[in-house]
């Protein structure tokens, strides 16, 4: 046992001169390398400058047609916040969203495309290191003896063993950027990721608010539907009874039954739209839409006051902006990918090891071998390749200038847009619930005098006709302008800031 751990242990190698100096010749080299590896041949990234107005058009006082003013509440929170839909104070509506959160299935595919993208930043960031492989070989060989040669040596063993275990070392230092540009694309790529995953979540979250408002809509109009099928069946009744004593006739009778059976009508089609809703809810909130329901709750929530701030802090809260940005600069770090392919390449190999012919012989120091060196190489011609590829990038770059610098005026104009609409629609509600008094007070009057017999029944069917109509466009108002102001927290970005989005060392962390 003693004989066969010494024969097996391994001793002290002593290095000649030669060696020493090929070894002081290679330290040299490394040296150089590393000096020559803080190279950076690729553009810096320089984030393009929009103009942003000073302010929000419609945040100005704005002048209505009959004189008066309009101008939105600022409150004294200045920012909406991350779970921006509790400003509604609905609790309904809060535990859909935060369920949204967890079982949506389009944010879950956003988010997992966002790991896909961090891992492809590990894999950039692995051609920082050297490839180490190792790979254990046995092989028995027998030669011929029917040459002359062999034959003159007929006591020879024709016999023999090869025991090899090599480990093989490649690096490729990057000497101009191109893996650090690489690993840098990759980065931006999934900040891009993230941001896209944030702007899947404030749709979805969006999506959900106003088809929460729009179930809660069509609750209000069957409720309206329901009170008003009362009122006719009360008119039909009356009818009927004046009829049968002399002092209407049969035509007053069949208005009143087509008012109630109207009435009913409309009832049963304001549940197809709620059910509808009622179903998309289920698969924004991840359920099956066989098993999901919302009790009936007519829509009595008032539009709060939403903070706008300034147009220039756009860039900062919408994540669609955040994901143009970064577009931006991934498409920068390629071209200078590209532009690292005009300069020469240099990697370096190298092998040790250990080669015998018998078993116990293999892992001593005679056995051993090695071999180490760089190999250079540089493109000559290849026919106007990276020239092409180059301006391709440059041009992909410039095209992502034009996206970002068009996302930001399209946020601009959703903003306005949202702010206009909420302007408009609080002064047409105001109007409207002018309207809907005036057209209370002529049923009510149309009614008195058709008990009284001073006018037919017809006068009361066209007041409860304008009046329904009336209420209907009331209901209506409404519901587009609760969905109008989660459009505009949409629009300015929902709770999100530039802040969360995660850094090149966030999103290269081995663990989110």
């Amino acid at each position: 046992m003693n004989d066969s751990m010494q024969r097996f242990s391994l001793r002290p190698v002593r290095l000649g001169i030669c060696e020493r100096t090929r070894l002081v010749q290679l330290s040299s080299l490394l040296f150089v390398i590393c000096g020559l590896a803080g190279c950076n041949v690729g553009p810096k990234y320089l984030r393009p400058v929009v103009p942003a107005p000073p302010a929000f058009k419609e945040s100005d006082p704005q002048e209505a047609p009959d004189g008066s003013t309009w101008k939105p509440a600022q409150p004294q929170d200045a920012a909406l916040h991350g779970k921006w839909w509790e400003i509604y104070k609905e609790p309904e509506l809060n535990a859909l969203e935060d369920k949204l959160n967890i079982s949506n299935q389009n944010i879950a595919q956003s988010y997992a495309n966002f790991m896909a993208a961090r891992a492809q930043v590990q894999q950039a960031r692995s051609n920082y290191y050297p490839t180490v492989s190792v790979g254990a070989s046995y092989a028995r060989n027998r030669s011929s003896q029917s040459q002359g040669a062999a034959s003159s040596l007929s006591n020879a063993n024709p016999n023999s063993n090869l025991f090899n275990l090599p480990f093989d070392v490649s690096w490729e230092p990057d000497l101009w950027g191109r893996i650090r540009n690489t690993v840098h694309q990759n980065s931006y790529a999934a900040q891009v990721s993230a941001a896209d995953l944030e702007n899947v979540k404030l749709t979805e979250q969006t999506n959900l608010a106003i088809f929460y408002f729009q179930l809660r809509g069509q609750d209000a109009l069957e409720e309206l539907y329901q009170k008003t099928v009362e009122v006719d069946r009360q008119s039909l009744e009356l009818t009927h009874a004046l009829y049968k004593s002399g002092i209407d006739n049969d035509e007053a009778v069949a208005q009143a039954e087509i008012a109630l059976k109207s009435s009913e009508t409309a009832a049963t089609n304001a549940g197809i739209a709620r059910a509808q809703y009622e179903h998309a809810i289920a698969m924004l909130v991840g359920e099956a839409a066989s098993t999901f329901s919302i009790p009936m709750k007519a829509l009595t929530t008032r539009v709060p006051d939403i903070p706008t701030g300034l147009p220039s802090e756009l860039l900062e809260r919408r994540p669609d902006i955040a994901a143009a940005e970064r577009t931006m600069a991934e498409a920068n770090a390629l071209i200078g990918v590209e532009k690292a392919a005009y300069y020469p390449t240099l990697s370096i190999t190298g092998t040790v090891g250990f080669e015998a012919s018998k078993f116990s012989k293999w892992m001593t120091a005679p056995s051993r071998y090695w071999s180490a060196g760089p190999t250079a190489s540089e493109t000559i011609f290849d026919g106007g390749l990276r020239k092409s590829t180059m301006a391709q990038y440059t041009a992909l770059y410039n095209a992502d200038i034009a996206g970002y610098k068009q996302t930001v005026l399209t946020a601009f104009q959703q903003t306005e847009d949202s702010l206009s609409s909420s302007r408009l629609l609080t002064q047409q509600i105001e109007q409207q619930r002018e309207t809907v008094a005036s057209a209370q007070r002529n049923f009510d009057i149309a009614t008195a005098r058709y008990k009284t017999g001073l006018d037919p029944y017809l006068n009361v069917f066209t007041a409860q006709s304008t009046l329904l109509a009336n209420q209907q466009t009331m209901i209506t108002l409404h519901v587009q302008q609760m969905t109008s102001s989660v459009q505009l927290i949409e629009a300015l970005g929902g709770g999100w800031d530039v802040t969360q989005l995660p850094s090149e060392r966030e999103v290269a962390a081995k663990r989110p």
